[in-house]
Protein backbone atom coordinates (compact mmCIF):
# COMPACT_ATOMS: atom_id res chain seq x y z
CA UNK A 1 0.00 0.00 0.00
CA UNK A 2 2.94 2.45 0.70
CA UNK A 3 4.28 1.70 -2.35
CA UNK A 4 0.79 2.82 -4.53
CA UNK A 5 0.71 5.95 -2.41
CA UNK A 6 4.85 6.32 -3.39
CA UNK A 7 3.79 5.66 -7.00
CA UNK A 8 0.31 8.20 -6.79
CA UNK A 9 2.57 10.35 -5.84
CA UNK A 10 5.10 10.31 -8.43
CA UNK A 11 2.65 10.34 -10.76
CA UNK A 12 1.12 12.84 -9.92
CA UNK A 13 3.79 15.28 -9.86
CA UNK A 14 5.01 14.46 -13.32
CA UNK A 15 1.70 15.01 -14.49
CA UNK A 16 2.16 18.52 -13.05
CA UNK A 17 5.76 19.62 -14.17
CA UNK A 18 4.32 17.94 -17.85
CA UNK A 19 1.28 20.86 -17.32
CA UNK A 20 3.24 23.30 -16.17
CA UNK A 21 6.33 23.39 -19.07
CA UNK A 22 4.06 24.39 -21.48
CA UNK A 23 2.67 27.34 -19.43
CA UNK A 24 6.08 28.76 -18.16
CA UNK A 25 7.35 28.68 -21.72
CA UNK A 26 4.25 30.68 -22.72
CA UNK A 27 4.30 33.41 -19.38
CA UNK A 28 5.72 36.15 -21.65
CA UNK A 29 4.26 38.01 -23.04
CA UNK A 30 1.05 38.69 -20.54
CA UNK A 31 0.73 41.73 -21.08
CA UNK A 32 1.07 44.99 -23.66
CA UNK A 33 3.93 45.79 -25.02
CA UNK A 34 5.72 49.44 -25.67
CA UNK A 35 8.34 49.68 -28.63
CA UNK A 36 10.27 53.08 -28.25
CA UNK A 37 10.84 54.97 -31.38
CA UNK A 38 12.83 58.18 -31.37
CA UNK A 39 12.41 59.38 -34.82
CA UNK A 40 9.72 60.32 -36.44
CA UNK A 41 6.81 58.53 -37.70
CA UNK A 42 7.17 57.32 -41.70
CA UNK A 43 10.68 56.71 -41.27
CA UNK A 44 12.55 53.53 -41.53
CA UNK A 45 12.97 53.15 -37.91
CA UNK A 46 8.84 53.26 -37.44
CA UNK A 47 8.46 51.03 -40.38
CA UNK A 48 10.50 48.76 -39.14
CA UNK A 49 8.74 49.10 -35.16
CA UNK A 50 5.44 48.49 -36.37
CA UNK A 51 6.16 45.71 -39.05
CA UNK A 52 7.40 44.38 -35.82
CA UNK A 53 4.97 45.11 -33.71
CA UNK A 54 2.05 43.85 -35.86
CA UNK A 55 3.41 40.35 -36.03
CA UNK A 56 4.07 40.18 -32.05
CA UNK A 57 0.60 41.05 -30.96
CA UNK A 58 -0.47 38.52 -33.67
CA UNK A 59 1.55 35.61 -32.14
CA UNK A 60 1.60 36.77 -28.42
CA UNK A 61 -1.88 37.86 -28.38
CA UNK A 62 -1.26 41.09 -26.66
CA UNK A 63 -1.24 44.57 -27.35
CA UNK A 64 2.13 46.14 -29.10
CA UNK A 65 2.10 49.97 -29.27
CA UNK A 66 4.77 51.58 -31.00
CA UNK A 67 5.37 54.80 -29.30
CA UNK A 68 7.14 57.94 -30.91
CA UNK A 69 9.29 59.65 -28.85
CA UNK A 70 11.87 62.24 -30.99
CA UNK A 71 13.39 64.96 -30.03
CA UNK A 72 17.38 66.25 -29.48
CA UNK A 73 18.33 63.98 -32.33
CA UNK A 74 16.76 60.47 -30.63
CA UNK A 75 18.36 61.31 -27.29
CA UNK A 76 14.35 61.52 -25.19
CA UNK A 77 13.37 58.36 -26.50
CA UNK A 78 16.27 56.40 -26.15
CA UNK A 79 16.84 57.51 -22.63
CA UNK A 80 13.02 56.73 -21.81
CA UNK A 81 13.70 53.13 -22.85
CA UNK A 82 16.78 52.92 -20.73
CA UNK A 83 14.96 53.95 -18.03
CA UNK A 84 12.12 52.11 -18.22
CA UNK A 85 11.16 48.92 -16.14
CA UNK A 86 13.71 45.61 -17.12
CA UNK A 87 10.74 43.70 -17.31
CA UNK A 88 10.72 42.63 -20.98
CA UNK A 89 7.07 45.01 -21.73
CA UNK A 90 9.30 48.42 -22.90
CA UNK A 91 11.27 47.81 -25.67
CA UNK A 92 13.45 50.32 -28.20
CA UNK A 93 14.42 50.70 -31.53
CA UNK A 94 18.10 51.52 -31.42
CA UNK A 95 20.30 52.69 -34.48
CA UNK A 96 23.74 54.21 -35.53
CA UNK A 97 23.23 57.18 -34.12
CA UNK A 98 22.01 56.83 -30.87
CA UNK A 99 23.50 53.34 -29.91
CA UNK A 100 27.12 53.72 -31.62
CA UNK A 101 27.58 57.59 -32.52
CA UNK A 102 26.43 60.27 -30.11
CA UNK A 103 28.43 58.92 -27.12
CA UNK A 104 31.45 59.84 -29.13
CA UNK A 105 30.35 63.80 -29.96
CA UNK A 106 27.79 64.30 -26.67
CA UNK A 107 29.95 63.54 -23.26
CA UNK A 108 26.69 64.48 -21.34
CA UNK A 109 24.55 61.99 -22.62
CA UNK A 110 21.71 60.89 -20.10
CA UNK A 111 21.89 57.33 -20.40
CA UNK A 112 25.00 55.11 -21.68
CA UNK A 113 23.94 52.62 -24.40
CA UNK A 114 26.95 50.21 -23.62
CA UNK A 115 25.54 49.66 -19.78
CA UNK A 116 21.61 50.79 -20.06
CA UNK A 117 21.03 48.37 -22.72
CA UNK A 118 20.76 44.93 -23.84
CA UNK A 119 20.67 43.84 -27.71
CA UNK A 120 17.47 41.58 -28.52
CA UNK A 121 18.07 41.40 -32.77
CA UNK A 122 19.65 43.22 -35.49
CA UNK A 123 16.74 43.97 -37.97
CA UNK A 124 18.35 45.83 -40.52
CA UNK A 125 21.00 47.63 -42.35
CA UNK A 126 20.57 49.72 -44.65
CA UNK A 127 23.73 50.82 -46.78
CA UNK A 128 25.03 53.55 -47.97
CA UNK A 129 25.89 54.48 -51.46
CA UNK A 130 28.27 56.80 -52.69
CA UNK A 131 26.36 58.67 -55.04
CA UNK A 132 27.60 62.21 -57.19
CA UNK A 133 25.77 64.55 -59.16
CA UNK A 134 25.51 63.81 -62.94
CA UNK A 135 28.14 65.96 -63.90
CA UNK A 136 30.76 65.11 -62.06
CA UNK A 137 33.02 63.50 -64.27
CA UNK A 138 33.35 59.87 -62.99
CA UNK A 139 32.41 56.30 -63.44
CA UNK A 140 33.76 54.53 -60.58
CA UNK A 141 35.61 55.17 -57.10
CA UNK A 142 38.90 55.72 -58.17
CA UNK A 143 38.04 58.25 -60.93
CA UNK A 144 35.91 60.20 -58.61
CA UNK A 145 39.64 60.03 -55.63
CA UNK A 146 41.23 60.96 -58.66
CA UNK A 147 38.98 63.90 -59.65
CA UNK A 148 38.98 65.62 -56.28
CA UNK A 149 42.87 65.18 -55.57
CA UNK A 150 42.67 67.05 -59.26
CA UNK A 151 40.25 69.89 -57.40
CA UNK A 152 41.85 70.26 -54.25
CA UNK A 153 38.93 71.99 -51.77
CA UNK A 154 36.53 72.56 -54.73
CA UNK A 155 34.71 69.31 -53.51
CA UNK A 156 31.95 68.95 -51.55
CA UNK A 157 29.72 66.09 -49.82
CA UNK A 158 26.42 66.76 -48.49
CA UNK A 159 25.02 65.00 -44.86
CA UNK A 160 22.09 64.74 -43.28
CA UNK A 161 23.60 66.19 -40.60
CA UNK A 162 26.50 66.61 -38.19
CA UNK A 163 26.60 62.35 -36.84
CA UNK A 164 24.50 61.54 -39.11
CA UNK A 165 25.88 57.94 -41.02
CA UNK A 166 26.39 59.86 -44.03
CA UNK A 167 28.98 62.14 -42.34
CA UNK A 168 30.72 59.12 -40.30
CA UNK A 169 31.09 57.95 -44.06
CA UNK A 170 32.37 61.09 -45.99
CA UNK A 171 35.38 61.03 -43.30
CA UNK A 172 35.82 57.59 -43.19
CA UNK A 173 36.18 57.78 -46.96
CA UNK A 174 38.32 61.48 -46.63
CA UNK A 175 40.61 59.61 -44.34
CA UNK A 176 40.66 56.18 -46.25
CA UNK A 177 41.04 57.25 -49.41
CA UNK A 178 43.22 60.72 -48.65
CA UNK A 179 41.22 63.23 -49.99
CA UNK A 180 40.27 66.82 -49.33
CA UNK A 181 36.44 67.24 -49.49
CA UNK A 182 34.07 69.98 -47.69
CA UNK A 183 31.46 68.79 -45.36
CA UNK A 184 27.82 70.62 -46.43
CA UNK A 185 25.48 69.20 -43.31
CA UNK A 186 21.53 69.87 -43.90
CA UNK A 187 18.73 68.69 -41.89
CA UNK A 188 17.63 65.97 -43.19
CA UNK A 189 18.33 63.82 -46.17
CA UNK A 190 15.62 65.63 -48.03
CA UNK A 191 17.47 69.03 -48.86
CA UNK A 192 20.88 67.55 -49.22
CA UNK A 193 19.50 65.33 -51.98
CA UNK A 194 18.28 67.91 -53.83
CA UNK A 195 21.06 70.25 -53.22
CA UNK A 196 23.23 67.18 -54.69
CA UNK A 197 20.86 67.13 -57.87
CA UNK A 198 21.38 71.30 -58.64
CA UNK A 199 25.15 70.96 -58.27
CA UNK A 200 25.27 72.61 -55.06
CA UNK A 201 27.35 69.89 -53.40
CA UNK A 202 29.02 67.17 -55.52
CA UNK A 203 28.95 63.85 -53.66
CA UNK A 204 26.55 62.34 -50.80
CA UNK A 205 26.41 59.13 -49.00
CA UNK A 206 23.41 58.30 -48.26
CA UNK A 207 20.62 55.11 -47.94
CA UNK A 208 19.83 53.15 -50.91
CA UNK A 209 16.03 53.46 -50.10
CA UNK A 210 16.04 57.22 -49.90
CA UNK A 211 18.29 57.69 -53.59
CA UNK A 212 15.92 54.55 -55.39
CA UNK A 213 13.88 57.48 -57.40
CA UNK A 214 17.06 59.72 -57.83
CA UNK A 215 19.04 56.99 -59.35
CA UNK A 216 15.79 55.70 -61.82
CA UNK A 217 15.47 59.15 -63.04
CA UNK A 218 19.12 59.76 -63.98
CA UNK A 219 19.57 62.83 -62.08
CA UNK A 220 22.49 61.40 -59.61
CA UNK A 221 25.15 58.48 -60.33
CA UNK A 222 26.04 55.11 -58.01
CA UNK A 223 29.16 54.55 -58.11
CA UNK A 224 29.56 52.44 -54.77
CA UNK A 225 27.81 50.71 -52.07
CA UNK A 226 28.92 50.44 -48.44
CA UNK A 227 28.25 46.72 -47.43
CA UNK A 228 30.40 43.46 -47.70
CA UNK A 229 28.38 42.17 -50.50
CA UNK A 230 25.84 43.97 -53.29
CA UNK A 231 22.64 44.94 -52.64
CA UNK A 232 19.89 43.13 -54.63
CA UNK A 233 18.12 46.34 -55.48
CA UNK A 234 21.31 47.91 -57.42
CA UNK A 235 22.80 44.48 -58.10
CA UNK A 236 25.24 46.30 -60.54
CA UNK A 237 26.78 48.52 -58.10
CA UNK A 238 29.94 47.28 -56.83
CA UNK A 239 30.68 47.46 -53.13
CA UNK A 240 33.56 49.46 -52.11
CA UNK A 241 35.94 46.58 -51.01
CA UNK A 242 35.17 45.92 -55.36
CA UNK A 243 35.74 49.26 -55.82
CA UNK A 244 39.26 49.32 -54.34
CA UNK A 245 38.11 51.00 -50.79
CA UNK A 246 37.46 47.51 -48.57
CA UNK A 247 37.79 49.99 -45.38
CA UNK A 248 34.73 52.31 -46.14
CA UNK A 249 32.03 50.38 -44.82
CA UNK A 250 28.88 50.86 -42.84
CA UNK A 251 25.30 52.79 -42.92
CA UNK A 252 21.78 53.20 -41.05
CA UNK A 253 21.28 50.16 -39.31
CA UNK A 254 17.84 49.55 -36.56
CA UNK A 255 17.59 46.55 -34.69
CA UNK A 256 15.32 46.24 -30.54
CA UNK A 257 17.55 46.52 -27.74
CA UNK A 258 15.61 46.35 -24.17
CA UNK A 259 16.73 47.75 -20.93
CA UNK A 260 19.63 45.99 -19.12
CA UNK A 261 18.27 43.68 -16.64
CA UNK A 262 15.01 42.17 -18.77
CA UNK A 263 14.72 38.99 -18.51
CA UNK A 264 16.52 36.68 -20.83
CA UNK A 265 12.80 34.29 -21.30
CA UNK A 266 11.72 37.44 -22.93
CA UNK A 267 14.61 38.25 -24.92
CA UNK A 268 14.43 35.08 -26.40
CA UNK A 269 10.85 35.04 -27.13
CA UNK A 270 11.38 38.48 -28.79
CA UNK A 271 13.99 37.43 -30.75
CA UNK A 272 12.81 34.05 -32.33
CA UNK A 273 9.35 36.22 -33.48
CA UNK A 274 11.14 38.92 -34.40
CA UNK A 275 13.08 36.80 -36.78
CA UNK A 276 9.88 35.44 -38.28
CA UNK A 277 8.13 38.21 -38.90
CA UNK A 278 11.32 39.52 -41.16
CA UNK A 279 11.75 36.11 -42.29
CA UNK A 280 8.31 35.63 -44.20
CA UNK A 281 8.69 36.27 -47.76
CA UNK A 282 6.13 39.23 -48.11
CA UNK A 283 8.17 41.62 -45.85
CA UNK A 284 11.44 39.97 -46.38
CA UNK A 285 11.06 40.81 -50.07
CA UNK A 286 9.55 44.70 -49.53
CA UNK A 287 12.37 44.97 -47.39
CA UNK A 288 15.66 43.67 -49.92
CA UNK A 289 14.09 45.86 -52.57
CA UNK A 290 14.35 48.69 -50.96
CA UNK A 291 17.86 48.24 -50.24
CA UNK A 292 17.90 46.38 -46.83
CA UNK A 293 19.88 43.53 -45.32
CA UNK A 294 18.35 42.07 -42.77
CA UNK A 295 20.78 40.11 -40.22
CA UNK A 296 18.37 38.71 -38.05
CA UNK A 297 20.94 36.72 -35.89
CA UNK A 298 21.20 35.71 -32.49
CA UNK A 299 21.48 39.05 -29.62
CA UNK A 300 25.33 38.11 -28.61
CA UNK A 301 25.15 38.27 -32.94
CA UNK A 302 23.91 42.05 -32.45
CA UNK A 303 25.99 43.05 -29.69
CA UNK A 304 28.78 41.84 -31.10
CA UNK A 305 27.83 44.10 -34.45
CA UNK A 306 27.35 47.30 -31.84
CA UNK A 307 30.30 47.12 -30.09
CA UNK A 308 32.28 46.80 -33.34
CA UNK A 309 30.04 49.85 -34.78
CA UNK A 310 31.09 51.65 -31.49
CA UNK A 311 34.63 51.09 -32.29
CA UNK A 312 34.55 51.75 -35.84
CA UNK A 313 33.02 55.62 -35.52
CA UNK A 314 34.75 56.02 -32.33
CA UNK A 315 37.90 56.34 -34.30
CA UNK A 316 36.66 57.71 -37.16
CA UNK A 317 35.16 60.51 -34.71
CA UNK A 318 38.35 60.66 -32.92
CA UNK A 319 40.97 61.37 -36.13
CA UNK A 320 38.67 63.72 -37.71
CA UNK A 321 38.43 65.77 -34.77
CA UNK A 322 34.64 65.98 -34.99
CA UNK A 323 32.78 67.72 -32.12
CA UNK A 324 29.28 67.94 -31.32
CA UNK A 325 27.32 71.49 -32.47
Amino acid sequence: MFAARVMRVLFATALAIMVATPAAAQSYPARPIKIIVSLAPGGLADILARAAAQHLGEVGKQSVVVENRTGAGGVIGADAAAKSPPDGYTLYVGLHSTNAILPFLNSKLPYDPAKDFVPVIHIATFPNVLVVNAAVPATSVRELVAYIKANPGRVSYASQGNGSSGHMAGEQFKQVAGVDIIHVPYRGAAPAAQDLISGQVQMMFDSITLQMAQLSAGTVRALAVTSAQRVAAIPDVPTMSEAGFADVQGGAWFGLFAPTGTPREAIDWLNRETRKAFGASEVRERMLGQGALLPLGSPEDFGAFVAAERNRWGEVIRRAGIKAE
